[in-house]
């Protein structure tokens, strides 16, 4: 195994496989894997999986699945040995076993035998009396080599507690933020690095890792920074030089708080299945946090490939906009190669039964004739199947208050039907612009809006209140077609008159 710290960047995501991938994991990711390519340097994937409660194999594959569908590829990880492995933090347990016994031998480091009813006792008392001395007391800090062999020749089990410095300061260099320094009284009491069941805790396996991979940079969310100090407090008991930290900014809500499934899906996966494209996640989520000038939006993988730099990165919290993300989405759709447009729309059909597996000659040729007036509505490629539907199928429910206009009752909406009806008499015999004219130049003469006579002809037509431009629709549809639904929607508003 390599064990010196390479010169040229070496970057990691390490994510521990206890859930779905979210937009906040993913954008570190991201971060991480820009700057490696902009800067020459090396990507890793590294496994953390050492909380085997909560560890599932679905979380490892969704991991996998999102990393390959967005393109992200890494230099070194599981299946690809860079020869700093194992990347998998279950495969390490002898290194981290190894120099927890170091950590001992150098007094930086001990056994702790407390009980969970002692130590739940010590946590009641200090709430009971309000204690400012929080945590763990260290009791068995100072126990006597005889004491230690004593327990163990019982057979008492035991943790391996990280002896933080009662005095002095620690100072952690973060990249964006500058130096950050905590007095060693305020940082969490002789944690817990190696657990009973010889399992390490986060913060040893991580310092462990990063060291002997190579990590040069640690990009990670600022919600990690009060760990610093202890990461910062191993790498000097183990005599080694930290990392470079680079705290990115936290991604929140429009409300200002973390984001979280409460505004809405943020699992990629759920991206995925709702019609987004890996090209606008990828152009958007990193912009969260970072910016190459004042007004530059567009960037493809490539571009970030080449001009992502941690200068650029912001302190302030980014803000999650799902309005600017499907802004962002359909742009893409529209720049996409239409053949290839076509076959992933096809697909959405073929998942939501709007069309034949496979598709049918015919119902690829009324696809053919729809693309052209759909494309540019689309925010997401799950649009497409509200947007089509209607052209597959004769079986419309219809809802009768949808097809009112405002200001208007249903017997109005009658009169608006039975006037578009007259207009589509002979309108297969006419071009596009002449129907087009003949519907404006009726509702002028009529005294009328436009609007109000297109709602119920498009609740009739589509049997939804949103559909592509209505006269393009009709022409796809054909006159006959239309004038049955318009028939059968005027008999249901008449029976509720």
């Amino acid at each position: 195994m390599k064990k010196e710290v390479q010169m040229s960047v070496r970057v990691r995501y390490a994510p521990s496989p206890t859930g779905l991938q979210h937009i906040g994991g993913v954008r570190t990711a991201v971060f991480n894997y820009f700057f490696a390519k902009s800067s020459g340097g090396k990507f890793i994937l590294r496994i953390e999986d050492t909380d085997r409660e909560r560890y599932n194999d679905e979380s490892l594959q969704d991991l996998y699945e999102t990393l390959n569908w967005l393109g992200i590829t890494w230099d070194e990880g599981p299946d690809k040995d860079g020869g700093y492995g194992p990347y998998v933090q279950s495969e390490r347990f002898e290194i981290y076993r190894e120099y927890t016994e170091k950590l001992i031998e150098s007094g930086h480091a001990y056994k702790c035998f407390c009980t969970e009813e002692r130590l739940e006792q010590l946590r009641e008392e200090q709430k009971k009396t309000k204690s400012k001395e929080q945590g763990y007391d260290r009791h068995c800090s100072n126990l006597t080599a005889e004491e230690v062999d004593a327990n163990l020749a019982d057979g008492k089990p035991f943790v391996v507690r990280f002896r933080i410095p009662v005095e002095g300061k620690t100072t952690l260099t973060d990249v964006i933020m500058g130096e950050i320094t905590r007095k060693n009284k305020d940082v969490s009491p002789d944690p817990i690095i190696l657990k009973s069941d010889g399992f390490p805790t986060y913060h040893l396996a991580n310092v462990i890792d990063d060291h002997m991979m190579g990590i040069t940079h640690v990009l990670r969310a600022q919600e990690w920074i009060p760990t610093g100090p202890l990461h910062v407090l191993l790498y000097k008991a183990f005599g080694w030089e930290p990392p470079l930290y680079c705290h990115l900014p936290l991604v929140v809500g429009k409300d200002g708080s973390k984001l979280s499934k409460r505004h809405g899906s943020t699992s990629v996966r759920e991206f995925r299945k709702g019609g987004y494209l890996p090209e606008a996640i990828i152009n958007y989520i990193s912009l969260l946090g970072w910016s190459f000038d004042d007004s530059r939006e567009f960037f493809t993988k490539e571009d970030l490939e080449k001009l992502f730099n941690l200068e650029k990165i912001n302190k302030a919290p980014a803000v999650f906009d799902y309005k600017k993300l499907d802004w962002f989405n359909g742009q893409y759709i529209r720049m996409k190669d239409h053949e290839e447009l076509k076959e992933l729309l096809m697909s959405v059909l073929i998942d939501d039964e709007v069309v034949s597996n496979p598709p049918t000659d015919k119902e690829k040729s009324v696809f053919d004739g729809a693309f052209p007036i759909i494309r540019e509505r689309l925010k997401l490629t799950t649009d497409v199947s509200g947007l089509v539907r209607f052209l597959y199928t004769d079986e419309l429910e219809w809802n009768s208050d949808d097809a009112v206009p405002k200001k208007m009752d249903k017997a109005g909406a009658v009169k608006m039907l039975e006037l578009a009806r007259t207009l589509l008499e002979g309108f297969d015999s006419r071009s596009d612009e002449e129907n087009e004219e003949l519907f404006s130049k009726t509702v002028e003469e009529q005294g009328i809006k436009l609007g109000d006579l297109m709602q119920p002809l498009r609740v009739a037509v589509t049997g939804t209140k949103m559909s592509p431009p209505m006269v393009q629709s009709l022409s796809l549809l054909g006159e006959k077609r239309a004038l049955q639904r318009i028939d059968g929607l005027l008999s249901q508003l008449k029976s509720e008159i």
